[in-house]
């Protein structure tokens, strides 16, 4: 069976890959990077879920192949909820990495110790090209560092410490990351259902 990571930023499809090679069942991947002429749809849902959603289910429709897509990004509760779904472009339609980093700690610059509580949230959608299969959300909580740490990882990872670590997903191994993040909590709900679908795939006659 062939899968689509929905994605073309190398950082996410390695970590997608490294999540995915839990799957006991064979499964060959791809990701977006390996189709150039697609144009994937918009991010213009009202959340995560929505977004990881029609990002799924629009390259499912148009690659014709089962395809699996997220959408995550950073909450702050002192910030109401900012970066949010704008997380990818909070400082600009085509902000890097660090200038979103730079943006929230500006942000956060007067907000004491006690209120930099944060989290990431990720949906996580599975797409056939008949239509949606499932969805999952994973959670990691954290607090938001005042400068940055580490230099692993992406997107606001060198100011985010996980609870329990006292490491900036930045300064943690990718191993460790990966076994203990948003992303991999969403995707391990999804691998039961994936494996299923697998084996009824590999079960049909040729």
């Amino acid at each position: 069976m062939e899968l689509v990571i929905a994605s073309r930023n190398v950082h996410k499809i390695r970590e997608f890959r490294s999540i995915l090679k839990k799957i006991n069942v064979s499964v060959d991947l791809f990701s977006l990077l390996d189709f150039p002429q697609y144009i994937p749809v918009s991010e213009t849902g009202n959340s995560f879920e929505e977004n990881a959603i029609a990002k799924a289910v629009h390259a499912a429709q148009h690659l014709k192949r089962w395809v699996i897509a997220d959408d995550s990004g950073l909450i702050v509760p002192a910030l109401n909820g900012a970066p949010g779904i704008y997380s990818r472009r909070y400082a600009g339609e085509h902000a890097t990495d660090k200038e979103n980093r730079t943006k929230l700690l500006n942000a956060m610059k007067d907000i004491q110790e006690t209120a930099r509580q944060g989290y990431f949230e990720c949906w996580v959608a599975l797409a056939s090209p008949e239509g949606l299969k499932k969805t999952a959300k994973g959670v990691s909580e954290g607090m938001i560092t005042d400068k940055e740490r580490g230099s692993l990882g992406f997107g606001y990872d060198a100011i985010f410490v996980k609870h329990e670590y006292g490491k900036t997903f930045a300064e943690l191994e990718e191993e460790t990351k990966n076994r203990i993040s948003h992303r991999r909590k969403a995707i391990d709900k999804i691998l039961l259902v994936l494996e299923a679908i697998v084996q009824d795939a590999d079960a049909l006659p040729r």
